[in-house]
């Protein structure tokens, strides 16, 4: 059996160890357009920052590697540059001799990956202006760094490179502003939990630049403007664009092969394309979202190698399947990390789920050990079934090992309530006997059961101030004087019991304090007196930074390059 691959990265590698290890007389061909196979994409960036000093590191074999210890043909610098079905053939061009020929297959597997999007735009060309995805990439942009020692640069866009890219670039003394279209960065966030990321770019010296739309690019000799819509254009040594990936599809369109969402390679759940004998695997597939069943393409490292295994599986004789993908991704932002599986609320909802949410900031240790720092997180979960959805945490140590918890319990198909019965591991270096996700799953609980009522942030504009409801505020005389919502009165949670004459009988109470244990524990004085209590779901803490980033959004100016 000859096996053919098309690309030496992440599936396309580990489809080849892969099949070496189940049939040791197989013919393995790889062929990758770059020079370098199974490299660390998501380290690229820590190359430019100089966190990573040796480019050897970036890569996980060599094609020397390789064939020493699986006997694979590791063919670099050759691109695919047709594939023929009929005959079961590809043809192939050396990109360094220019020599073209034609190389016979029995299966062949298609990972091709993805290219930076890059939109048709005046000035695109400029060399100045760099894409990061290859190691030719990120060399070309760390050489530029130590040759021109540029002082600014604007990334276009602020999904996960170019917040990595951000972070890197400042450590090099650089002034750094990110611009884009959506108002947040990381859209796999709801807006109100990418707050909490915009903070920590900010206290970092990182501008941005939110709600703009980049119409173009102009090089000077001393620079490059990125020319915006309807303001005026950002000025800055060189410019990074990291504005998402496109499916590098066109082989597979070429040959005939069925498309799928954004011309991504569609396949059958044991990586098969329309077209026999020929897989597909990585960001240029489109997969099933783990959650709603839904079409979606989501470009990760890990989701990418299960399916070069399973390819792997499939062509050596057995039968493994892709159950989809649930978008589990972590990122490290300066001293935070931040972290997402599943659902969020917004796409949720777009996908005509009826959900709520609770939102808590617990310890990442126990709170008597010292070193413990809040994290935020945010639950997602189908209303009436309980059904887990997705998740979001931003916050310091232990954020991603609390991501993987319920990563894991949305895959197994656990309700939301049944967090609260797992059994996680405690020592107070490390947690609470009381883990942040049971405590998710204790709320979600109260929910079931009646205990709990939420009002969210989303209700907060709409709360009547003509006196029909209680608007109350737990928190302490001092906490209450730093800052508050107009139309709260102010009755601490400890003094409550004593002064409930204070409230009037038959209004709705809607509470608030600085986390929501506290107006927690005041709705349940509340309902055991008689009242109707409604807790706010993240606390004043939470209202704040949100709140806070919206203004800073909206009525900033690019005179800030802070909008």
């Amino acid at each position: 059996m000859k096996v053919v691959i098309v690309g030496g990265v992440a599936g396309g590698a580990t489809a080849a160890a892969r099949i070496r290890r189940l049939d040791e007389q197989a013919e393995i061909v790889v062929f990758e357009r770059s020079g370098y196979i199974s490299y660390a994409n998501c380290g690229l960036p820590y190359y430019i920052g100089d966190v990573i000093t040796d480019s050897d590191e970036l890569t996980l074999q060599t094609p020397e590697s390789f064939f020493r210890r699986f006997r694979i043909q590791m063919k670099v610098h050759h691109e695919v540059t047709a594939i023929h079905p009929e005959k079961k053939t590809v043809s192939v061009r050396n990109l360094l001799t220019g020599a073209e020929f034609e190389e016979r297959y029995d299966k062949l597997v298609l990972s091709p990956g993805a290219r930076p999007t890059q939109p048709k735009l005046p000035g695109i060309g400029s060399e100045k202006l760099f894409t990061l995805r290859t190691v030719e990439d990120t060399l070309r942009i760390k050489d530029y760094i130590n040759k021109n020692q540029p002082k600014s640069a604007v990334l276009a866009g602020g999904g996960f490179i170019g917040l990595e890219l951000a972070e890197n670039l400042r450590s090099l003394g650089m002034e750094v502003t990110i611009v884009q279209r959506p108002k947040q960065l990381m859209n796999p966030f709801d807006p109100d939990m990418a707050a909490l990321i915009h903070s920590e770019m900010r206290k970092h010296g990182v501008k941005l630049a939110l709600g703009y739309t980049v119409e173009g690019f102009k090089e000077g000799s001393d620079g490059v403007d990125v020319l915006l819509k309807d303001a005026a254009p950002l000025h800055a040594d060189m410019v990074i664009l990291a504005i998402g990936v496109t499916p590098e599809t066109t082989l597979a369109r070429e040959a005939g092969l069925e498309l799928g969402i954004k011309g991504s390679i569609l396949v059958n759940d044991r990586m098969e394309t329309s077209v026999p004998d020929i897989y597909a695997a990585g960001d240029a597939v489109q997969v099933k979202h783990y959650v709603t069943g839904e079409p979606a393409l989501i470009s990760l490292a890990g989701p990418a190698n299960k399916q070069g295994r399973i390819i792997a599986d499939n062509i050596c004789g057995g039968d493994s399947r892709y159950q989809g993908s649930q978008g589990s991704s972590v990122v490290k932002i300066f001293d935070m990390t931040a972290a997402t599986t599943g659902l969020n609320e917004g796409n949720a909802r777009k996908a005509g789920l009826d959900v709520d949410t609770v939102i808590l900031s617990p310890m990442s240790h126990a709170g008597y050990y010292p070193g413990g720092r809040v994290m935020t997180m945010k639950v997602i979960f189908e209303k009436e079934t309980y059904r887990l959805l997705g998740a979001q945490i931003v916050g310091y140590e232990g954020v991603d090992k609390r991501i993987d918890v319920l990563a894991t319990a949305i895959h197994a198909g656990l309700k939301a309530t049944r967090l609260k019965d797992l059994d996680l591991a405690y020592a107070p270096p490390y947690s609470s006997a009381k883990d942040p996700v049971n405590m998710a799953g204790f709320m979600i609980d109260n929910i079931a059961r009646g205990t709990l009522k939420q009002w969210h942030l989303a209700d907060a504009e709409k709360l009547p101030r003509d006196g029909s409801v209680t608007l109350l505020d737990t928190r302490t005389v001092g906490e209450y004087r730093r800052g508050h919502i107009d139309g709260f009165t102010n009755i601490p949670v400890d003094e409550l019991r004593d002064r409930l004459s204070e409230l009037e009988a038959g209004k709705p109470v809607y509470v608030i304090c600085q986390s929501g244990l506290r107006s927690y524990i005041a709705s349940r004085i509340l309902e055991g007196h008689g009242f109707e209590a409604y807790n706010f779901s993240g606390g004043f803490r939470f209202y704040d930074a949100v709140m806070n980033d919206r203004c800073l959004i909206e009525s900033a100016t690019l005179c800030g390059m802070d909008r």
